[in-house]
């Protein structure tokens, strides 16, 4: 396969871990941008990476990168998921690649124009276990699915200061963790959910602490959600991303994550909950 540039959009931990996985598998970590000079050198010598940028303009003018890694807050994925097509280049950005559908439904149009794969780093998509998964699923050789439930949470330490309790930045689990447990559900059935119920209980900040969900898809199956706060998986994230590009092939991923982002804004709209940015 051939070697595709990448440039890093962030170097937090996550930015670490995807570098990690570009080392292991065919991919080059041709350029990095922070929002500090000192982070992108720091992560450029861990790396090895040659170019190193102070401003994500910089860094997105550099007609050698093929694609950007978007690892910021969920606050500013849709301004740099927009400058970096509008600059040609394909983009991986983590999850949540949005914060909402309509700054993912302008991102796919903008796509769609450029020519550009646009893709989320939603790890199940890409792992093949859940590939041979959904296979199997798929072939009726388990029968029909009637009812999925998922659970899926974690325990954050209460800092006001974590971007995860942060309003501002988008934070809460829905976002977080919450677009795991919808986008397993949604790579099992074959059609988006059509009907929502939901709750959720909040932190002093604003953001969701916990929530259930309960999904009904047009034809009939029911899906129970309940959310709360391996490296090598991200392997697969890059071995497929960079196949998109050469071969074409994310239309149906993008597909899903277009549904789990429209499902997750309409959970959001019955609970109230708006962040300040939008």
């Amino acid at each position: 396969m051939k070697k595709l540039n990448w440039g890093m959009l962030g170097t937090g931990w996550i930015a670490h871990e995807m570098g990690e996985a570009l080392q292991r598998v065919n991919g080059e970590i041709y350029a990095c941008c922070a929002r500090s000079i000192e982070s992108a050198e720091k992560y450029a010598k861990e790396f090895g990476v040659k170019h190193v940028y102070g401003s994500v303009d910089e860094m997105l003018a550099d007609e050698n990168i093929d694609i950007v890694y978007i690892a910021t807050p969920h606050n500013s994925h849709y301004e740099f998921l927009m400058k970096a097509l509008q600059s040609g280049k394909h983009v991986f950005c983590e999850k949540a690649i949005t914060v909402n559908d309509t700054q993912l439904e302008e991102a796919v149009k903008l796509a769609a124009e450029k020519k550009l794969v646009i893709c989320d780093g939603m790890t199940l998509y890409h792992m093949p276990i859940f590939k041979k998964l959904k296979e199997i699923v798929d072939s009726g050789k388990l029968g029909p699915v009637k009812m999925i439930q998922v659970n899926f949470g974690s325990c954050k330490e209460y800092d006001v200061t974590n971007r995860f309790f942060s309003k501002e930045l988008a934070g809460g689990a829905l976002l977080d963790i919450g677009v795991y447990a919808t986008s397993f559900v949604r790579f099992f059935m074959k059609s988006k959910p059509d009907t929502i119920l939901t709750t959720a209980n909040y932190f002093e900040t604003g953001v969701d602490e916990t929530s259930g969900i309960i999904l009904r898809n047009p034809d009939g199956h029911t899906e129970t959600i309940e959310a709360g706060e391996t490296a090598y998986a991200l392997d697969y994230e890059v071995e497929d991303m960079q196949n998109y590009v050469l071969n074409g092939g994310s239309e149906e991923y993008l597909t899903y994550s277009r549904d789990v982002m429209s499902v997750l804004t309409d959970i959001r709209k019955q609970w109230g909950m708006i962040y300040p940015f939008e």
